[in-house]
């Protein structure tokens, strides 16, 4: 059965969703719409879909699933719009802006028995898939600590309009944070408390990136552009997180657990594939390439490198969930509970003092390689997807 999408902005994210749909049977879009219609008109043509209002696509009984790609500050509108509109919702990350609003969108879903899916789906990756077997088959004892670091100089030296960024709703912690948090909440299981400090080191950012209509325009920050948190399981792991768009050049990994037995490095959570090392006792790092296993080649050129790219297959993975009547792994609830992570790690930085994760999840299921094969085209695992 293919479930038909009906795409809510058409901005710089929906480039891949809409060149990655044709890999997956279990959905097809059909119909594109944005509040600029050049932007919606520009889309539609180029991949073939039809272009329309936002209303007009919420009006449409012939679409099953609104993927949302607004920017942040739009999520909970046009998401709680779509679910009244009684369509399921996938959403790009985060699920809100605010825990407040994320927390009514999935009460509003459950009341109206519709689903509600949320980026990031590149846990469902060759990546953390790999990552987290290896954990549950007990490759580095008990996880014990670790640490997770997102840093960079930020988003106004390539990003076209790279505005909303800066605005609330916005900062490393609600842009990246959802990548980092949800591939540790994959891998250990929801988080219990958080302790966080944070600042800002500019009050204004210069646009310099090329081509772009506002080059040369300073962004009032109002948001935390630097964090550093501490990160308490439920299993008893504890994690320090690091979220900076303050940085020039770094030597930290993206992620690192260590267990009892050995330790792990996970690739960036941000891409689909990349290597997982383990160093059991005092061994050297072991190193596994997942580029052989389904959505873990590489696909996507990204300056002068290439990284695997398979944004959608968390929509995919929901569409076929609901087929089957059971539920899917990028869901509503692991959603809002990394949306709880993250606005208690900003309030944690504000107030000084740990703050107390209310809204929990159960940890997904895990994705097999025969279960992520059978997504794409053909069931198997084509050259293309791996």
């Amino acid at each position: 059965m293919t479930l038909r999408i009906g795409i809510v902005g058409c901005g710089n994210i929906s480039d891949i969703y809409l060149i990655n749909a044709p890999r997956f049977p279990a959905i097809g879009v059909v119909a594109c719409a944005d509040m600029k219609p050049e932007a919606a008109a520009r889309q539609a043509e180029r991949y073939g879909v039809a272009a329309m209002s936002v209303g007009e696509l919420l009006a449409r009984d012939d679409i099953d699933i609104v993927l949302n790609l607004t920017i942040p500050a739009a999520h909970a509108e046009v998401s709680l719009a779509a679910l009244e509109s009684g369509k399921h919702v996938y959403t790009e990350k985060p699920l809100a802006a605010t825990l407040q609003d994320g927390i009514a969108i999935v009460e509003a879903a459950k009341a109206r028995g519709l689903r509600v899916g949320a980026a990031p789906d590149t846990v469902l990756g060759a990546s953390v898939r790999a990552a987290r077997q290896m954990i549950d088959e007990g490759a580095i004892g008990r996880p014990v600590l670790g640490t997770a670091a997102v840093l960079s100089h930020g988003m106004e030296h390539w990003h076209p309009d790279p505005t909303f960024f800066f605005k609330p709703g916005g900062g490393p912690v609600f842009d990246m944070g959802p990548y980092y948090l949800s591939a540790l909440v994959n891998l250990l299981g929801p988080v219990a408390r958080v302790q966080a400090t944070g600042m800002k080191a500019f009050e204004k950012r210069l646009v310099t990136t090329p081509h772009s209509q506002i080059r040369g325009q300073e962004i009032a920050v109002e948001v935390l552009t630097s964090v550093q948190a501490l990160l308490s399981f439920e299993s008893g792991a504890e994690i320090s997180f690091f979220a900076s768009w303050d940085v020039w050049r770094h030597g930290l990994r993206p992620i690192e657990i260590h267990g009892t037995e050995g330790s792990m490095r996970v690739p960036d959570p941000n891409w689909f594939g990349g290597s997982v090392e383990i160093a059991r006792g005092q061994e050297d790092w072991d190193v596994t390439p997942t580029s052989g296993r389904t959505f873990g080649k590489a696909n996507w050129p990204r300056g002068d490198q290439r990284f695997a790219n398979y944004r959608g297959l968390g929509l995919a993975e929901m569409a076929t969930a609901i087929g089957a009547g059971r539920p899917h792994r990028a869901n509503g609830d692991v959603a809002l509970h990394v949306l709880a992570v993250i606005a208690g790690i900003i309030e944690a930085a504000e107030s000084r003092r740990c703050v107390t994760i209310e809204q929990g999840c159960e940890r997904p299921e895990p994705l097999s390689e025969a279960e992520a094969a059978g997504l794409v085209e053909g069931g198997g695992a084509p050259a293309d997807a791996r």
